[in-house]
């Protein structure tokens, strides 16, 4: 496919979040092309969100029967490890796309192959793998939904080695023998949990004092006392110097503290130490912003000072997660939509063209066993805000509902409390199987309800929501 051609809008990034902004803005009336240079459907699709969940399914589903008295009886055997990695392929739909391209006809919207770069305004020059061109002009938009990638910090000789992204730990066809995990955030805790299950021999290398360092500490700590059950060596305070291969073997020159360095020795290694924006050689320079780094966006996701360009998800770094990025794409598309047809486009707090929710009601899950599920501001983040407030904990386990679902139910949930407005700030669940607990936090951090309105939200009896009873009674009673 070559030549020219002119929408309305083109969408650099055929991702989730590229999707809906494609889709948004042909159901308001314009005509849009989506570019990708890999899958359509993106990252989540196929290397992050659905099959790493894929591979953590079975394991939450045995820990669950084996939790309850009678069930426990029932479960004889260990999980099969490869019917767990066919099961996570048919997640991908064996990494082809075929469905999600036809989804794209269906839509509307025009595909076009290859890899983009910007070239001056309103411009994107798409070259497909035999080399040939295709030009493309926006009348109203560009949209840059190239997400992100990850990092590899500079370790010597670490990118020699090889080591796995999140991509490899996701999509790999055989359970590592040893696998080394740099990192303790979501993913290296999450893969070590699959991993682990699937019978690897785990060690994580986390340089913080804590995993998850970004949520409360008692989540943290809950998850690495449960993967230091599971038999994962996780080594907390310790910084990676160096890697090389002997052979086979991955070796990893790690020191903790002033302690002496030592040696991992392991046969794959894991790099899950964030992640980069995506925006090298797109042709950034082409219209004068910086070639590399995250975008630099409004709320309405434009790009400041060019009102063409639109960041949207990852790329703009503000929130790196897939139901972040669809909110934007929504949140763009809708602009995008208004300013084509002429009109306002309202950037108040409650906007259907603003993006809010991804600076103060941005949930996220992290599925270990336990599962952390949280939104809006953990403690440390409100006293860093200068904000009056109060935290507020309760044990789950002492929920009647909770010891219906496992015996010995362990997780506690903590509310954050603005103390002048009495709304909530933010809500942390640490325990299992809360992720479903969360979106009803969502809706009362986003939604701003006053206590006094949650305390008439009655929870059903025997569930393991009638934590937020708990919660507000302790709050209550001081």
């Amino acid at each position: 496919m070559s030549g020219e051609r002119t929408y309305d809008v083109v969408v650099v990034g055929a991702g989730s979040t590229g999707e809906n902004v494609a889709d948004v803005v042909v159901r308001g009336g314009l005509s849009a092309v989506l570019v990708e240079a890999e899958l359509v459907g993106g990252e989540c699709s196929y290397w992050a969100c659905m099959p790493s969940k894929a591979l953590l399914r079975g394991s939450e589903a045995l820990s669950a029967a084996r939790a309850v008295s009678g069930a426990a009886a029932a479960v004889t055997g260990e999980q099969d490890a490869t019917a767990t990695l066919a099961r996570r392929d048919s997640f991908t739909s064996n990494w082809s796309d075929a469905s999600q391209v036809e989804w794209v006809r269906v839509a509307g919207i025009d595909l076009v192959r290859g890899s983009a770069r910007l070239d001056g305004e309103k411009t994107v020059v798409v070259t497909d793998a035999d080399g040939a061109e295709t030009r493309l002009t926006a009348t109203h938009a560009v949209a840059l939904c190239t997400g992100s990638e990850a990092a590899v910090p500079p370790v010597a000789g670490l990118r020699d080695v090889e080591p796995w992204t999140p991509r490899e730990a996701t999509s790999a066809k055989e359970v590592p023998g040893r696998l080394i995990v740099v990192g303790g955030g979501y993913v290296g805790c999450e893969m070590a949990t699959a991993w682990s299950a699937l019978g690897s021999t785990v060690t994580v290398l986390e340089r913080g004092d804590r995993v998850l360092a970004g949520a409360e500490p008692v989540a943290g700590d809950a998850v690495t006392a449960a993967l230091r059950a599971a038999g994962v060596d996780v080594r907390l305070g310790t910084a990676v110097q160096a890697a090389r291969r002997e052979g086979t073997e991955v070796v990893v020159t790690v020191a903790a503290g002033d302690g002496p360095a030592e040696e991992v020795r392991g046969d794959q290694v894991l790099v899950a130490a964030g992640r980069r924006a995506r925006t090298h050689d797109i042709g950034l320079e082409s219209v004068g912003l910086e070639g590399e780094g995250f975008l630099d966006v409004d709320d309405t996701l434009q790009v400041r000072g060019l009102p063409w360009l639109y960041g949207v998800g990852d790329v703009n770094g503000r929130a790196l997660l897939t139901h972040m990025g669809k909110y934007q794409a929504r949140q763009a598309a809708a602009a995008i939509v208004a300013r084509a047809e002429g009109r306002d486009v309202d950037t108040s707090d409650w906007s259907p063209f603003v993006a809010t929710a991804d600076t103060h009601a941005v949930p996220s899950v992290v599925f270990t066993d336990p599962q952390v599920a949280s939104v809006g501001m953990t403690s440390a983040k409100a006293a860093e805000s200068g904000r009056p407030h109060r935290v507020v904990e309760y044990p789950i386990g002492s929920v009647a509902g909770a010891s219906v679902h496992r015996d010995g139910y362990e997780g506690t949930a903590i509310a954050v409390v603005d103390t002048e407005r009495e709304v909530l700030l933010g809500v942390t669940f640490v325990g299992y199987d809360v992720a479903e607990l969360l979106h009803s936090a969502v809706i009362a951090v986003a939604g701003e309800v006053p206590i006094a309105r949650l305390w008439h939200a009655v929870p059903a009896y025997p569930t393991i929501s009638e934590v937020w009873l708990r919660l507000l009674e302790t709050w209550r009673n001081g």
